[in-house]
């Protein structure tokens, strides 16, 4: 995979911060594009769960992305696809009320979707897709 900008580095590989957990490292990229895989709501210092809360789980969700959008020199704006996964669709507006606190102008393409169960048991799953640019 050639890449062809001066972020090249960070492309490759997100620095672990201290006490950081795995499951925080984006998957990859390409070209001018950031592939964050799904994050749960792992508490980067301890990797525990946070609680069974749609909306405390979605804040942790948000906050885990913004850690790896943050060690790439991007935030929230920079994001031009999410796909959220739940285990309850009933969840949808109380992680929508945390998710529309995050993206407040130029909103990405979302999709949403249920599934039948997340890892370690999490309630709230999001990937993002940002672009460098």
């Amino acid at each position: 995979m050639a890449l062809h900008h001066s972020h090249e580095k960070n492309h490759r590989q997100t620095r672990r911060r201290r006490g950081g957990h795995r499951a925080l490292q984006p998957r990859g990229a390409r070209g001018d594009f950031l592939f964050c895989a799904g994050q749960i709501p792992v508490v980067p210092e301890s990797g525990q769960i946070v609680g069974h809360d749609p909306r405390a789980q979605t804040e942790r969700v948000l906050e885990n992305i913004k850690i790896i959008l943050r060690d790439q020199n991007l935030d929230f704006s920079h994001v031009v696809k999410t796909t959220v996964f739940l285990t309850d669709l009933a969840d949808f507006a109380a992680m929508n009320d945390v998710y529309a606190r995050y993206f407040t102008a130029d909103f990405p393409a979302r999709s949403t979707v249920q599934v039948a169960a997340l890892p370690r048991g999490a309630k709230v799953e999001i990937e993002v897709v940002a672009h460098y640019g």
